[in-house]
């Protein structure tokens, strides 16, 4: 027969353990991707940690196209997830200002400016309403990988290639381009069967989408062409649910610290890429300053910053001095990291 003490014992390990919550994390792209292999799960560990073991992280694949991630939040389906601001066109107007061309700093330096600048500048225009941020993050430059060698703009008049959303829709354009709209995962197929003949994307993809199998060709432009930006988010209402002090601790661990570990991974992610690439022997073509095709991207490319500018007239923002408060942040923060 169980004593008091026994039953009262085991009626408290009974509500400790019952009183653990689990917070499921839905996420997509291959789990070779820096947000699978590295982001996702660390910040599960810190979350863990942070609330001493009440709340436990689980991280769900593929629950859902990639464009849903917000919906599937806000709808309470998933507690947290991320998504590429290029997914929700209309909605999304003001984490672009990280992705115009000629900023020249690491994926680190600019998710941690965007970070900053969204608290500051765009925090109330309320495009994430419906959701706590969590991180804001950027990939590494975007670059052109391709079928086809690409001496100079031209040689990408007319050709199909697959763009994401963001700054990318305005580059394709205005490059002549004929592109064609498809989620990442959808690459490397697009590309062995012939439907497109190359795609804007980080070198990463290199290796985590396994391009160096299809792309033969990769064109590094200096800085890159464009940075593509994300954010990860969580419910509010998950959030309330929880005790405070934990629903803190979990944002504790989250904003510009998880911002600056997700840049990083990904900045990791590309120097494995180009690893990759090379150990395949696909045809790394890395563009000087100076390089005739260097200088036809920067004329390419004027006139983006007043664009985006325009863009966002109905949002209520100083855009202009968000744009270079942004910029001053990220490379006063990458000359910091390389001294």
């Amino acid at each position: 027969m169980l004593s008091a003490a026994a039953l009262t014992l085991g009626l408290g390990v009974s509500a400790a353990a019952s009183a653990e919550t689990t917070l499921i994390v839905g996420t997509w792209q291959p789990p070779g991707n820096p947000m699978n292999s590295v982001v996702w799960p660390t910040w599960a560990g810190w979350v863990e940690e942070a609330t001493e073991g009440r709340v436990k992280v689980k991280i769900e694949q593929d629950v859902g196209h990639p464009k849903t991630y917000f919906q599937l939040v806000e709808d309470g389906v998933i507690n947290a997830g991320w998504s590429y601001h290029g997914y929700g066109p209309g909605r999304f107007k003001l984490p672009v200002a990280v992705e115009l061309p000629g900023l020249n700093v690491s994926a680190e330096a600019a998710s941690v400016a965007l970070w900053k600048v969204q608290q500051k500048y765009f925090a109330d225009a309320g495009e994430y309403e419906g959701l706590t941020l969590l991180a804001t993050l950027t990939h590494g430059p975007g670059q052109i990988h391709s079928i086809d060698p690409v001496e100079s703009l031209a040689d990408l008049k007319g050709k199909k290639v697959r763009i994401g959303g963001g700054v990318q829709t305005e580059l394709a354009e205005r490059m002549d381009v004929t592109g064609v709209a498809a989620p990442g995962s959808k690459v490397y197929e697009m590309m062995q069967q012939g439907v497109i003949d190359g795609v804007f994307m980080p070198i990463t993809e290199q290796k985590s989408l396994r391009l160096h199998e299809v792309a033969p060709n990769l064109t590094v432009l200096p800085g890159g062409m464009y940075l593509g930006s994300f954010s990860m988010f969580i419910d509010p209402y998950f959030l309330e649910d929880l005790d405070p002090k934990d629903a803190e601790a979990i944002l504790s661990v989250s904003g510009e610290k998880l911002s600056a570990l997700a840049g990083r991974a990904w900045d990791q992610a590309d120097v494995e890429g180009l690893e990759a690439a090379r150990a395949a022997g696909v045809t790394v073509k890395e563009l000087g300053p100076n390089d005739p095709m260097t200088l036809e991207f920067g004329e390419l490319i004027k006139g983006m910053d007043d664009a985006w500018v325009e863009s966002v007239a109905d949002r209520d923002v100083d855009a202009r001095a968000a744009l270079a408060e942004l910029r001053q942040i990220a490379r006063e923060y990458e000359a910091q990291k390389q001294e």
